[in-house]
């Protein structure tokens, strides 16, 4: 039952949205999916970057284990807080909109709009940057289309309005996208960066 909306979603979006509204399955299941989700872009992360190795250009590098699992449990921290804030921002925001919605409807919202870009962490399993850069852009692409058509059906508001209060909630989503950016950059600066295995 937990991952069953993801076949969904990718398949028959607009109804399972529906389905998914129609049968809350309450805020431990979607802590749950997103919990487990995010585990996938952490191991792929941390296997290739310790046994695969990823290659740019002429140069090959991988990092050590140590290393590798710093930087995946840091992400895996960054990805679950990045959508539990996500889902309330879009409960703040629903206030402007007057929609009666609650913090379980906006984390199954965010839960199951990540999904795609949880799913791009397979692609760390063949480690070449245009590869994972490719599979990253779609993975963001369907999950904005999940978002468009997500916000009306799980918010209770008519599409036009929906789509402005998605947009705002794309926009919420690039500043947190900046901030972990940042955030990273401070990190590798003071220390915390990566150690390359020899």
């Amino acid at each position: 039952m937990l991952f069953s909306h993801v076949w969904g979603l990718a398949s028959h979006t607009k109804e399972e949205w529906q389905d998914i509204d129609k049968h809350h399955e309450g805020i431990g299941a979607s802590l749950s999916h997103l919990l487990l989700m995010a585990l996938i872009p952490a191991i792929c992360g941390y296997f290739s970057t310790v046994h695969i190795g990823w290659k740019v250009g002429a140069n090959s590098f991988s990092l050590t284990s140590d290393s590798a699992i710093f930087m995946s449990v840091a992400m895996y921290a960054a990805m679950v807080t990045v959508v539990l804030c996500l889902a309330y921002a879009a409960l703040w925001m629903a206030k402007t909109f007057n929609t009666d919605t609650t913090y379980q409807q906006t984390l199954e919202l965010s839960a199951y709009v990540a999904t795609p870009i949880y799913m791009v962490g397979f692609a760390a399993l063949y480690p070449e940057p245009w590869f994972v850069m490719v599979a990253g852009l779609v993975g963001v692409t369907y999950a904005v289309y999940l978002l468009y058509t997500g916000v009306p059906i799980i918010m209770h508001i008519p599409e036009e309005r929906g789509f402005i209060f998605a947009s705002s909630l794309v926009t919420v989503g690039l500043v947190m996208l900046v901030t972990v950016l940042i955030s990273t950059v401070i990190l590798w600066s003071s220390g915390a960066g990566p150690i390359f295995a020899n």
